[in-house]
This record gives structure tokens, sequence and C-alpha cells, in this order.
């Protein structure tokens, strides 16, 4: 584990960390190709894992040409993950009251930077029922460079008022972890549908299997 003390706030990922809706994202994205009769690959859809949306469809523009309809898959997959959000399709990830509770109990203050633009991660973090419990978010539209650039973590840092030295990181994604570690912050990594990367590895990031192996790392303090 890394070392924590002193750790005053907490910047949490929200898609795959907090909310199990990577998978949503990724059946939503294939569907959405297939409606409109485009291609699509699991290799290409792993590879935007953690991106914004801009810095996503780069990649798809890179693996499938130019001319890709970004504006029409854009809208059609915007349509369909509204409804999702709608149908309360995402739920918590496991741990994540848990974790927020010890945060009360220590007085550690708390903010999402998600590379989700701010008006749809505050929906879905209030169709669960956490966003009370946030004291903030930086959004992926709020910031000049996407993941894994670190501006949205000292973005998410400046509005809690807390230096990033003393912020931990939480992240699910490489992309995630790459910018945590950039802007400074310590970092633990809770792997959802990517394995940890060899840089990753490389660089000592500490991986649990869930929150919980948080709760555990913040309890020992």
């Amino acid at each position: 584990m890394p070392d924590l003390t002193p750790i005053r706030a907490i910047l949490f990922d929200m898609d795959g960390l907090l909310l199990d809706s990577e998978r949503v994202a990724y059946a939503i994205g294939r569907e959405t190709s297939e409606h409109l009769g485009l291609p699509w690959s699991h290799e290409v859809a792993m590879a935007m894992v953690g991106l914004n949306s801009k810095d996503g469809y780069r990649v798809v523009c890179e693996a499938f040409g130019a001319d890709f309809p970004v504006a029409a898959h854009m809208a059609e997959f915007g349509r369909r993950y509204e409804a999702a959000i709608d149908a309360g399709r995402f739920d918590l990830k496991p741990g994540v009251h848990e974790l927020f509770d010890l945060l009360d109990a220590r007085g550690l203050k708390r903010a999402v930077a998600t590379s989700t633009r701010r008006s749809r991660a505050i929906a879905k973090l209030d169709g669960v029922g956490v966003w009370p419990r946030l004291q903030g978010l930086v959004g992926g539209d709020e910031v000049a460079r996407g993941k894994p650039a670190p501006d949205i973590y000292l973005a998410a840092a400046q509005l809690l008022d807390v230096p990033i030295t003393d912020c931990l990181v939480l992240e699910d994604s490489n992309t995630g972890v790459r910018g945590g570690l950039a802007s400074g912050a310590r970092v633990i990594m809770v792997p959802d549908l990517l394995a940890p990367a060899d840089d990753v590895r490389a660089s000592g990031v500490s991986v649990v299997a869930s929150l919980f192996g948080v709760i555990e790392a913040l309890g020992a303090l």
C-alpha cells in the first residue's frame, strides 16, 4: 500500500469505480454501432475506457477511419445512454457506502473526478443516492485535457482546497491511474474491465480487488 499519511481528501473516479457502469456503456456502444451499421471491435472499446468523449472518438477514428460518422454515433449513443440513466441501470459498486461512512468518521473530504461530462455525471450519482455524500465534482467537460493528463485531479484538489500531495486518487482504469500519478497524488487501483497494464504495475501502484480493500487500507491509519 502507498503511504497514506497524511491523506486529507479522496478523489474518486466514477464509472467502473463508484458505479458498475462500464459494462453498460460497452453494451450500448456495441448496440449503437450495430444499429447504425458501423464497425465495432472489443479492442477499440477497451482502448476507450477512462477517456472522455472527445478522446474516445479520436481512438475510434484512428481505428475505423477519419470518415467515421462521429456526430451520428454520439447522438445515438447519448440517446440510449440517457435512457439507461432514466431506467436506473447503473448500480453502485460494492463498498461505496461503507467507504463513505469511514470518510465521514475520519472527516476526510471527497470529490469525483470523472471523464463524463458534469451534467450526466451528477444525474448518475444522484440516481444512486450518493451525490449528497460528495463535496464536489469535476467533469470531463470542465478541463482542457482529459485523462491521462493530470488536469482533472488538480482541479478536484483545488475545489476541495487540499494540496494534491495530500490526496488519494482511486481509479479503475489504467488511463486514470496514469493521470493520478502525473498529478502528484497517491493512487490505488481497483480494476474493473481492465487488468493493470505493465507500466502501471511497474509504477508500484497498489492494486486491490474492491473498495473494501481501500477501506482496509484507510482503516489501518
